[in-house]
């Protein structure tokens, strides 16, 4: 699977982040402004654009944040227009841009967002799910102790027939030494070195016969199961595989407009920073 650099995965961010407003069956006028009309639909692009601190307030308390936003938009827009502002040249210029801009939310929006299908997530959950390389996870139980003869102790006991649970429950200082020192199920890369180490290496049913020592102090390990460590469900990293499809959709446009229109940079160091921070790094 092809990866793209900070810039082009930056592109990507801002596109997905931009929503255009979903058109109403209705647009009722809610406010005049000099005579010129508000429509419902002008507060929804307001709504959507409020600070995201504003986003928490109540409904109503949104919606009147979003009109006086729209209220004080609309009227000092018309002094500027009075002013002539909108025959500036830089003004022109930006709204140039932001025009293309939004043209480019738009096409990203109608050719990405809302083309992704169920199957092609599916089918990209599929790869990604076969592609992760198979791993093995535990179920354990310790036994937290301060020395280490506190463990050989605990260990001797084992040995004598004790069980382990009731042991955990009486001699641990783990805070989950009421549930007999339950860790549940875990994969490499959970717990520290040393403590993973020691468990992975032992057999089901088997518990460590020297005590292993971590910067929490000395432990009893004991391993009750071994098994394949399951994927994700798609329900549960379905938002994730769905920004990926998004991701090489909104790729492949990009590559097919440069193609047909293509890019000239004519300043030489901009020309190689830009190459190289949209070029494609084959991953194994």
């Amino acid at each position: 699977m092809s990866r793209y650099k900070t810039l082009a995965a930056a592109a990507f961010v801002v596109a997905i982040a931009v929503h255009g407003a979903r058109a109403e069956e209705t647009d009722p006028v809610i406010a005049t402004v000099g005579g010129q009309e508000v429509r419902q639909s002008e507060l929804n692009l307001a709504l959507s654009g409020l600070d995201p601190q504003l986003q928490q307030m109540p409904e109503e308390q949104k919606r009147a944040a979003a009109l006086s936003a729209v209220i004080d938009v609309k009227l000092l827009a018309k002094n500027a227009e009075k002013e002539g502002l909108q025959d500036d040249a830089v003004f022109k210029q930006r709204i140039a841009y932001l025009t293309e801009r939004e043209l480019h939310n738009a096409f990203f929006k109608k050719h990405v967002v809302d083309a992704v299908t169920k199957e092609e997530v599916k089918a990209r959950y599929d790869k990604e799910v076969a592609a992760i390389p198979a791993q093995e996870e535990i179920k354990a139980r310790h036994i937290l102790v301060k020395t280490e003869d506190e463990a050989k102790a605990v260990i001797k006991e084992l040995e004598a027939g004790k069980s382990f649970v009731d042991l955990a429950k009486t001699k641990s200082s783990d805070p989950n030494k009421d549930e007999g020192g339950d860790l549940g199920y875990f994969a490499k890369g959970r717990m520290v070195p040393e403590f993973e180490e020691a468990a992975f290496a032992l057999e089901k049913g088997a518990y460590t016969k020297t005590p292993v020592k971590t910067q929490f102090g000395f432990h009893v390990i004991l391993v009750e199961d071994k098994r394949p460590q399951a994927p994700p469900t798609l329900e549960q990293v379905e938002p994730q595989v769905r920004q990926l499809v998004m991701r090489d959709k909104y790729l492949e446009l990009l590559a097919s407009a440069k193609k047909d229109t293509g890019v000239e940079i004519s300043d030489p160091a901009l020309k190689k920073a830009y190459d190289e921070a949209n070029k494609p790094q084959e991953t194994k």
